[in-house]
């Protein structure tokens, strides 16, 4: 059942498989080289059979984080790679997946995006005691890949407390399951212009002066100077020349 698809979501304690997968090219990821070759080399070893670390991939919005984890399906599908999407409200049923998956010759990485969890919510217990400390030992070809946008998955907590050495103590207790930390960072205006051009050329568009200045335009207009607002103009730009609405 496992070999017919890709990748799979998890809901409501159901596999259910993607179609049509979503999988980035490895190598249209610019400037974030060593985080790409510390996922692949992790990600080599669970195909491969040998220990593998869990992995959070965390920092500033629009950097290539979960692009770069999809792009995993692309290097190692061909060997027997799954990747399954798990949502925060299905992480009390992670244990039922785990029995589906033990036994499988294929290797699966679970997929949490954008994970995060606001005071109060206390379903990262859950999660802490399953990726390390439950009585029931994770299946062996099994490794879970999370996204995040705050480098320690927890809301801060405001207000005072009897014992704050302690509560940070805890909220950390969950990043500490990772053993492998990617950090991401914000581009600057260079590295932005830098991956504007590289998608320009994949779509056969000439990079000149004038598409300079509407690309640092779009960016300052967004606030943003990522790879995902480069990806957002060059789809806007090549829309523009195909109507007619910009001539060159």
């Amino acid at each position: 059942m496992l070999e017919r698809a890709l990748a799979y979501r998890f809901k409501e304690g159901k596999l259910q498989p993607v179609e049509h997968p979503h999988i980035p090219s490895f190598q249209n990821l610019l400037h974030i080289d060593r985080q790409k070759e510390e996922l692949k080399r992790n990600t080599q070893k669970l195909v491969m059979g040998l220990h593998a670390n869990d992995v959070l991939l965390w920092g500033d919005r629009g950097t290539g984080k979960s692009s770069l984890v999809k792009s995993m399906l692309g290097l190692f599908g061909k060997d027997g790679l799954r990747i399954i999407q798990v949502y925060k409200m299905d992480i009390e049923h992670i244990s039922d997946l785990y029995g589906i998956l033990r036994g499988s010759p294929l290797k699966f990485i679970l997929f949490f995006d954008d994970l995060s969890f606001e005071k109060g919510d206390e379903s990262y217990r859950i999660l802490k005691s399953m990726m390390d400390g439950d009585v029931e030992e994770r299946p062996p070809n099994v490794v879970i890949y999370a996204t995040s946008n705050r480098r320690n998955l927890m809301a801060d907590v405001e207000g005072s407390e009897l014992f704050p050495e302690e509560s940070a103590i805890e909220r950390w207790s969950l990043v500490e399951r990772f053993g492998i930390r990617l950090g991401f960072f914000a581009f600057g205006m260079d590295q932005y212009l830098d991956v504007v051009k590289h998608y320009l050329t994949l779509k056969g568009i000439t990079w000149d002066e004038e598409i300079r200045a509407m690309a640092v335009r779009w960016a300052t207009e967004r606030g943003s100077f990522s790879g995902r607002t480069a990806w957002q103009f060059v789809k806007y730009l090549e829309g523009e020349l195909h109507v007619g609405y910009y001539r060159r």
